[in-house]
C-alpha cells in the first residue's frame, strides 16, 4: 500500500491467490451477494404485482422495489468476477502441461455437476405444478422441456437456437458463460500457439463463433475480458482513492437501477454496463494486498462471504423453478394471485419463502455442487488412466 495520494499501476505476471487477500475476500461476498440479490428480485417480481402497473403505490412498496431491483447489477457482477477468476486462472497456468485439457475439465464439471441436477428437479417440479405432464417430454425444438432443450441447455445454446429450459429464464446469462469459456481459451490460443494450423484453427472457430452467436452474447463478451484484463492489474494507491472510486460506482449503479433499462443486456445497456464493470474492476484491483494481521473485520467477512458464495451457483439456478411452483401452490391451494403491497402479512410470508428458497438451495448445494471437486478428481484421473492407456494399446506387439 501507497502513502500518497498517487496511485501507481503495475503489470503482474499472476494474480495473487488466497483467502488471506482483500480481493479474494470481496470477490466472495460479491458472488453470494449477487446470487441472493437476484433471487430476491426474481421472487418479488413473480409473487407482487409490478411497481409500474399501480396508479398509487405506497413508499414502502416503492422502497422495497428498488432495494429489490438490482439483479441487472447482480448479474454484470457474475460476468466481472467470472473473468477475473476464470480467465485469470487459465492465464496463470498457460505454459503448463495439459492445461486445456485441465481447464475443460474444470468448466465442465463445473457447470454440468449442478445443472444436470437442476434440470431434473424442474422436470420433477414441472410435473408436481402440473406444467408438465407425464409423457410429454420428446425431441421438439419449441417444446422447453424436451430432451433436446435439456442436451441444449446443457450445452449453452439457449437463447441461440433454444429456450431456457423448463422457463427458468435466469438460465440465459449461463449460455453467455458458457460460450466465453470456450471463446477465451481459442482467443488465447490464436495468440500463443506454436503451430500455424493450430492458429489458424482458432482464428477459424472464433470466426463462426462471431456468426452464429447473437450480438448480445458479444458484446458482453468485453465485459468478461475486462475482468481477466483487470486481473493483470494490481494499483497500489491509498484509501481515499478507493473511496474516490467506491463513491460514483454506488452514485451510477443507483443512477442506472432508477434510469437504465434493467431488464435486458443489449446495446442499450452496455454503455452503462463497462463504466460500472470499469469502476468495479479498478476498485478489485486497488485491494490486492494481504490482510493486516491486526484486522478484526476480515475473518468475519471472508467467513461469511465464503459460505454465501459456496451455493451461490445453486441458488441462482434453482431459484427460479421453486418460485413457479409457489406460484403455483398459491393459486391452486389459496386462490392467491399475486401478494398484496398493503397487506403486512404478505411481506412477512415474502420473507419467509425468500428464506425458505435460499435453504433449499443450500440443501441442493450439500448433495450435488459440493461434491463439484470430487467429481472433478474423478474425471481427471480416468482421462490421465486413459492418456497412459492409448501409447501402450499402440506399441503392444500384434498377435498372429
Amino acid at each position: 500500500m501507497r502513502s500518497n495520494n498517487m496511485p501507481r499501476l503495475t503489470f503482474q505476471k499472476q494474480s495473487p491467490i488466497g483467502e488471506d487477500y482483500w480481493h479474494s475476500i470481496a470477490l466472495s461476498a460479491a458472488r453470494g451477494l449477487a446470487a441472493h440479490v437476484v433471487a430476491a428480485a426474481h421472487l418479488r417480481a413473480e409473487m407482487y404485482p409490478g411497481l409500474r402497473t399501480l396508479s398509487d403505490p405506497s413508499l414502502w412498496f416503492k422502497g422495497f422495489a428498488f432495494f429489490t431491483g438490482f439483479a441487472h447489477q447482480a448479474v454484470l457482477v457474475f460476468f466481472v468476477i467470472s473473468g477475473w477468476l476464470v480467465g485469470g486462472s487459465l492465464l496463470n497456468k498457460m505454459g503448463q502441461p495439459g492445461v486445456m485439457t485441465t481447464y475443460a475439465i474444470d468448466r465442465v464439471t463445473r457447470l454440468w455437476t449442478v445443472l444436470v441436477p437442476t434440470y431434473v428437479v424442474t422436470v420433477l417440479l414441472g410435473l408436481a405444478s402440473g406444467v408438465l405432464r407425464p409423457g410429454a417430454v420428446d425431441f421438439s425444438i419449441t417444446n422447453e422441456f424436451s430432451a433436446l432443450s435439456f442436451v441444449g441447455n446443457l450445452l449453452g445454446l439457449q437463447r441461440v437456437v433454444l429456450d431456457d429450459f423448463g422457463g427458468n429464464y435466469a438460465l440465459w446469462s449461463l449460455a453467455n458463460e458458457t460460450w466465453y469459456y470456450v471463446m477465451f481459451p481459442l482467443l488465447v490460443l490464436l495468440f500463443t500457439a506454436r503451430r500455424t494450423m493450430s492458429r489458424a484453427a482458432c482464428g477459424a472457430a472464433l470466426a463462426l463463433a462471431f456468426v452464429v452467436l447473437n450480438s448480445e452474447i458479444l458484446m458482453y463478451f468485453v465485459v468478461w475480458l475486462l475482468g481477466v484484463a483487470f486481473s493483470r492489474v494490481r494499483i497500489d494507491c491509498s484509501a481515499g482513492f478507493r473511496y474516490a472510486v467506491l463513491a460514483p460506482l454506488l452514485a451510477a449503479s443507483v443512477f442506472f437501477r432508477l434510469t437504465g433499462e434493467n431488464d435486458r443486456f443489449d446495446h442499450l445497456t452496455i454503455g452503462m454496463d463497462l463504466l460500472l464493470s470499469v469502476l468495479l474492476l479498478v476498485l478489485l484491483s486497488s485491494i490486492q494486498f494481504k490482510v493486516a494481521p491486526t484486522s478484526t473485520l476480515a475473518h468475519p467477512l471472508s467467513t461469511v462471504g465464503q459460505f454465501f458464495a459456496n451455493f451461490s451457483f445453486s441458488l441462482y439456478v434453482l431459484h427460479l423453478p421453486l418460485i413457479f411452483l409457489i406460484k403455483h401452490l398459491a393459486l391452486t391451494q389459496f386462490g392467491l394471485h399475486a401478494f398484496s403491497p398493503g397487506n403486512p402479512l404478505h411481506f412477512v410470508i415474502y420473507l419467509g419463502l425468500l428464506a425458505t428458497i435460499v435453504l433449499c438451495a443450500y440443501v441442493f448445494y450439500l448433495l450435488f455442487e459440493a461434491h463439484t471437486y470430487r467429481i472433478r478428481r474423478l474425471v481427471k484421473n480416468a482421462v490421465a488412466r486413459r492418456a497412459v492407456a492409448l501409447p501402450a494399446a499402440v506399441d503392444a506387439p500384434v498377435k498372429r
